[in-house]
């Protein structure tokens, strides 16, 4: 999907608020972003990664990024930010390309490395991350 601001691909992302854990914030900014219901695979991200937000004064704020996998179970027709962002299903090198945020490119890197593992399996454990690397 797009960003709002400049049009550049990205990874849905947000603020984990109250009580929420980052996981479940994950799962909501899915939803809220980009139209999609799942469940979020593993409590361990994928992986963690550190960019510059651009605030509304203009200053940029350093804001660290817990990314997780989400095993979508629904594409909806409605969603609170639908029209004012790009969305595309692409493939995860596809995405490579697309995505210019540096820390994002080395996950769907790491990514890249299990999909194929994760297209046919149930849930994601750090367990069978950690076996699909050593094999």
């Amino acid at each position: 999907m797009t960003s709002r601001d400049t049009g550049r691909w990205i990874i849905p992302k947000g603020y984990v608020n109250g009580n929420s854990t980052p996981s479940k914030a994950a799962e909501k900014e899915a939803y809220e972003e980009a139209g999609l219901r799942g469940s979020i695979t593993s409590s361990i991200p994928l992986g963690i990664y550190t960019y510059f937000k651009r605030l509304e004064s203009g200053e940029a704020r350093a804001a660290t990024v817990q990314v997780y996998l989400l095993r979508v179970t629904e594409r909806l027709k409605k969603w609170p930010e639908k029209g004012e962002r790009k969305l595309s299903w692409v493939t995860t090198k596809q995405a490579v390309d697309l995505v210019e945020e540096p820390g994002v490119v080395p996950l769907l890197r790491r990514l890249m490395e299990f999909e194929d593992t994760l297209a046919t399996a149930g849930p994601v454990t750090s367990r069978s991350i950690r076996a699909k690397r050593r094999g």
